[in-house]
């Protein structure tokens, strides 16, 4: 899920203790079929595939299963499913704007699930082209705070990745989040390697030109919705463009 700063932040602190971890390593290995698939079983050569790889092992996702995810997807060993990605608009209680991901194969029946957990947590799907149009599609690298042997500052991620065409740096309280075009994210994951700075995740994502600020209920809402649609299997990735403040969320946690 992507919202903005303040949820990226608690998202990224929640990430660890992950219930869902299970459904995270079947997506994360899913991404990797895919790249394999879409540029090769060879991940110097294959950037997506690369940084599908480092994100599943950043995830703990054993070393065997990504090896045998990129045969899957390489055509080295049989069993590969041929996944499609469709992409659903849609809209979230309090008019916030919904993009939701899926990679499945089976187009019918990532459809009905997507529409019905829609339709029972307050949300309705839309036209194509009705939200879109208030997302823009980023590289956002993700860079942990402590590595090992040293702690990585905002400066060290700025000076890093500054002419490699990032554009901004966000703190996550516990990372940094490097936003760039979707065109320089491998130059910006690549600066930072060439710098000594590892990072957990390198990705094109859907981020909001705007945000709807939400109160608790309307946040509790968006949240359920939010959850209700990561809990199923053909979704991938879902965007949104709401923010929370921090009190409003260290509320509902409690």
């Amino acid at each position: 899920m992507s919202g903005h700063s303040k949820w990226a932040t608690t998202k990224h602190k929640k990430a660890a203790l992950d219930a869902k971890r299970s459904k995270l390593n079947t997506k994360l290995i899913k991404n990797i079929e895919v790249a394999a698939r879409l540029g090769g079983g060879d991940p110097t050569g294959n950037p997506t595939l690369f940084d599908a790889i480092q994100k599943a092992k950043k995830n703990s996702v054993t070393k065997d299963n990504i090896d045998r995810a990129v045969k899957r997807g390489s055509g080295a060993e049989a069993g590969g499913a041929d996944y499609s990605t469709i992409m659903y608009e849609g809209y979230a209680p309090n008019g916030v704007a919904v993009l939701i991901e899926c990679l499945t194969d089976n187009k019918n029946r990532a459809a009905m699930e997507v529409r019905t957990a829609m339709s029972r947590n307050g949300g309705s799907l839309a036209d194509p082209g009705s939200v879109a149009y208030l997302f823009h599609r980023m590289g956002v690298v993700i860079v942990p705070v402590e590595q090992e042997g040293r702690t990585v500052s905002e400066d060290d991620v700025l000076e890093a990745t500054m002419d490699a065409g990032a554009e901004d740096v966000n703190d996550l309280d516990g990372a940094f989040e490097v936003v760039s075009q979707a065109t320089d994210l491998v130059d910006v994951r690549t600066a930072l390697q060439t710098a000594g700075i590892d990072y957990d995740s390198a990705e094109a994502q859907f981020v909001p030109s705007m945000q709807v600020e939400l109160d608790q209920d309307g946040a509790a809402k968006v949240l359920r919705l939010v959850d209700a649609l990561e809990d199923l299997d053909d979704v991938q990735n879902v965007y949104a463009n709401f923010d929370i403040s921090e009190e409003i969320m260290a509320a509902l946690d409690a």
